[in-house]
């Protein structure tokens, strides 16, 4: 059964190399009209089977819809979840795929984010409470949510940092532990601090529109559709910035450190610098997916940031493949959608899960999509392996 399982595969690597030769020749006019095409599909997904516009509906489209099963969730609000997975998988691919650092409490970014826009943009949170009393201002004012953004990638950046300049001297599991405990102490932290509403949490988080309120025109309470190309929107920038960010001397930096950190420091490279920069960024962009989640949800609570969703976004990273954007994207989508879209087997979930992650690490341990980079190192790796002479 192995034996037939790895021939599969063998096979079906063949295949995909095969695509990715044939994609890269052909001529760039092509490749640009194909990717403009796909960008404008996911931009349509949340009418997927209906035509905008009309009421014609197209046949067999609608089953991959959540909402076409019983209890079903939103549609729409599937899809907004999967584009802010995929901004968590590419901000803790920075850190994990490109330079090679395990990180277990990525989750403590993220509620870092949503805690920014949190506490200073709800007018009903304890920061905002005390700087009224403070200042005599109306019980209404709050900081504005597009003040919040660069707040929220401070505080964001700053916790990278501060997380990173103690601990990045470690490596592997010691690093992987250390990380895991950021998590958790962030969570700790919110829960019995009285200024970020302890476990309460913090109600009457703002949107782009301001306050969530049923009268909002775009950002609304019903309508997700704008959040979800709010997040794709935010999510392809991210993707341009970061693509740039690989190819450039930085990037190879940290392909460097990952591949062999002694190496790369004889060579002239300060690891401990790069790997700084990639906690930082990466902490940037987890700090940006937990404001918008906090902004789209109005209310947030210190239990939402547990240990099972940080090990949820490093499942991702490994799933997609690591040091591969579109692996990693594939990876946050599939790991968002088909627990929705297959609801009526959710007493199976853990089991369904846990098989799928054995036979990747059995079949595909590079993930999905890996790099073409990575799936070489492990080439190597694999010949360079000693064999045991009986």
């Amino acid at each position: 059964m192995t034996e037939a399982l790895r021939h599969f595969n063998e096979r079906r690597r063949h295949v995909l190399g095969g695509m990715g030769d044939r994609w890269r020749a052909l001529p760039r006019w092509q490749r640009w009209l194909t990717l403009l095409a796909g960008i404008a599909f996911l931009y349509y997904l949340p009418f997927l089977g209906d035509i905008p516009g009309t009421n014609l509906i197209i046949p067999g489209l609608d089953w991959f819809r959540t909402d076409s099963i019983d209890a079903g969730a939103n549609w729409a609000g599937v899809l907004f979840v999967c584009a802010l997975y995929v901004l968590v998988a590419i901000g803790l691919n920075v850190v994990i795929g490109l330079a090679g650092l395990l990180d277990l409490g990525y989750v403590g970014f993220y509620a870092v984010g949503a805690y920014s826009v949190a506490l200073f943009g709800s007018a009903e949170s304890p920061v905002v409470r005390a700087l009224q009393e403070q200042f005599g201002l109306s019980q209404d004012w709050a900081i504005g949510w597009a003040i919040c953004i660069p707040i929220a990638l401070a505080f964001s950046l700053v916790a990278g940092v501060l997380l990173g300049w103690p601990t990045l001297r470690l490596r592997g599991d010691y690093l992987a532990i250390v990380t895991l405990g950021f998590g958790e102490i962030i969570r700790i932290v919110a829960k019995n601090s009285a200024w970020a509403g302890e476990a309460q949490g913090v109600p009457g988080i703002p949107g782009p529109e301001g306050p969530p309120s049923a009268d909002n025109r775009f950002f609304g309470l019903l309508d997700i559709k704008p959040w979800y190309w709010l997040a794709l929107s935010v999510v392809l920038l991210m993707v341009l910035l970061v693509r740039r960010l690989e190819h450039s001397r930085v990037g190879r930096s940290w392909l460097a450190i990952r591949e062999d950190e002694d190496a790369a420091a004889v060579m002239g490279v300060y690891p401990f610098k790069f790997k700084l920069w990639a906690f930082a960024i990466g902490a940037a962009l987890g700090g940006f997916s937990g404001l918008l989640f906090a902004s789209r949800s109005t209310f947030i609570q210190p239990e939402t940031f547990n240990v099972q969703l940080s090990i949820l976004f490093v499942a991702m990273v490994v799933v997609g493949g690591s040091g591969n954007m579109a692996g990693v994207a594939l990876g946050a989508f599939l790991l968002a959608y088909l627990p929705e879209r297959f609801r009526d087997f959710a007493e199976y979930r853990v089991l369904a899960f846990g098989l799928a992650l054995v036979l990747i690490m059995l079949l595909r341990p590079q993930g999905l999509l890996p790099s073409r980079r990575r799936t070489r190192e492990l080439q190597d790796r694999a010949k360079e392996a000693p064999v045991n002479v009986a």
